[in-house]
């Protein structure tokens, strides 16, 4: 029998629970070994539970059982998560998490010390919930040099961006009803200011490339300027937008960036609504490849931490995961990285296109019947630094969103 503990009886927490007692007997025949949940630490009580018998709330008790072979940790933030999953690396035991904060901040670290202890520090569902994406990168694509990592990574925000396009809703309204749904926080700034998403591109990006990716470094941008007359916009064009994160290999330099996105039909991403992610992988033998699924929850979430529980106890004694170097990964700015753009200006087409024109050069002007006092373009593809000294020289810019 392996013995493990859970660090936190929130949503995944008793998620992981449930997961456990639900699929007991096919979760401990794909262990080899019967798996039992020992304790659950939490600062709460749950009388009437069924995990009350198992509620500790002393960390020292869970540590310091050499009894306990894996820990869960569902806590969530840097800390006291850290210390405590450092600690229990240190005492011999496997880790299991979801938390994105913890491994973007210090992952690297921590997978050095598993490594040389012969044990595990797992994080599956700290990037894309149900979605397996981290194994896959640490076995099932190391033939290949990946070179770009794009994603729909935070459920809220594409929940949030397929009402605005399927209603034609204003972002305060759609926010307002994710959070009486559940799909977003009371204070939601995680999510729509990109920081949870540009967490997740920073650790796949980090085990794609090898060294340390920091989060600190990648440009991100949110949804909170994104209006209902960008959607009309975007509808005119035949597109939508989606808030993407991704990094990129070119030549010998990486870019990473999160930002809203506008994409068309034939985009792969085109089409992940809801709450729903998608991760798109490109490597230079495998090509194309996209993982989907639900990227958020209870269950989804919960159902990513049991299958790293059930590698670890598979591999008690020997350590199994790639490791990035703490060797830190320099990221070129992103001044310097080139696409398309669609701009929304104040004026009119027919007194305004020839000054836009000659200031960047070749556009398309997009009109939408009903809106007045403005209008938009899409340019040829420039660089970052181009466009933004082209729209200071214009003056008359209300809203920009980077075209794929």
């Amino acid at each position: 029998m392996i013995q493990i503990a859970v660090l936190g009886y929130g949503t995944v927490g008793s998620g992981v629970v449930e997961v456990i007692n639900t699929n007991h007997s096919s979760i401990n025949k794909k262990a080899g070994e019967e798996i039992n949940i020992k304790y659950v630490l939490d600062l709460r009580d749950f009388p009437g539970d069924p995990i009350q018998d198992k509620i500790v709330h002393d960390y020292e008790v869970v540590v310091n059982d050499p009894e306990i072979k894996i820990i869960v940790e569902v806590m969530g933030g840097v800390e006291p998560a850290y210390t405590f999953v450092k600690r229990a690396l240190l005492s011999g035991k496997s880790v299991c998490t979801s938390n994105k904060e913890l491994v973007a901040k210090h992952g690297a670290e921590l997978l050095d010390i598993a490594r040389d202890r012969n044990i595990n520090f797992l994080f599956e569902a700290s990037c894309g919930g149900g979605i397996p994406i981290i194994r896959p990168l640490n076995s099932s694509l190391t033939a290949d040099e990946i070179d770009e990592i794009t994603g729909i990574l935070n459920g809220t925000t594409n929940f949030i961006m397929t009402k605005m396009i399927e209603e034609g809703s204003e972002f305060e309204d759609v926010l307002k009803e994710a959070q009486e749904k559940g799909y977003a926080e009371r204070n939601p700034e995680a999510d729509v200011e990109g920081h949870d998403a540009c967490r997740k591109i920073a650790i796949l990006s980090s085990l794609a490339f090898g060294k340390q990716v920091d989060f600190e470094d990648i440009y991100t941008e949110g949804i909170t300027k994104i209006t209902a007359t960008d959607i009309k916009y975007a509808k005119a064009l035949g597109k939508t937008i989606k808030l993407l994160a991704f990094s990129k290999k070119v030549g010998e330099s990486f870019y990473a960036m999160v930002a809203p996105v506008l994409l068309g039909p034939t985009d792969p991403l085109f089409s992940v609504n809801g709450v729903f992610n998608a991760i798109f992988v490109h490597g230079n033998v495998l090509g194309d490849a996209m993982f989907y699924g639900s990227g958020a929850g209870k269950l989804p979430t919960a159902s990513a931490v049991v299958s790293d529980v059930v590698d670890a106890a598979k591999h008690l004694h020997r350590s199994i995961m790639s490791f990035w170097s703490s060797h830190k990964l320099e990221l070129t700015d992103i001044s310097n990285s080139q696409r398309k753009f669609f701009v929304r200006v104040k004026g009119n087409q027919q007194d305004d296109l020839a000054k836009i024109e000659e200031i960047f050069g070749t556009v398309k002007p997009v009109i939408v019947p009903g809106v007045e006092g403005e209008f938009g373009f899409t340019t040829e593809i420039l660089s970052e630094a181009e466009y933004s000294a082209k729209a200071a020289k214009l003056g008359t810019v209300i809203n920009r969103i980077r075209m794929r």
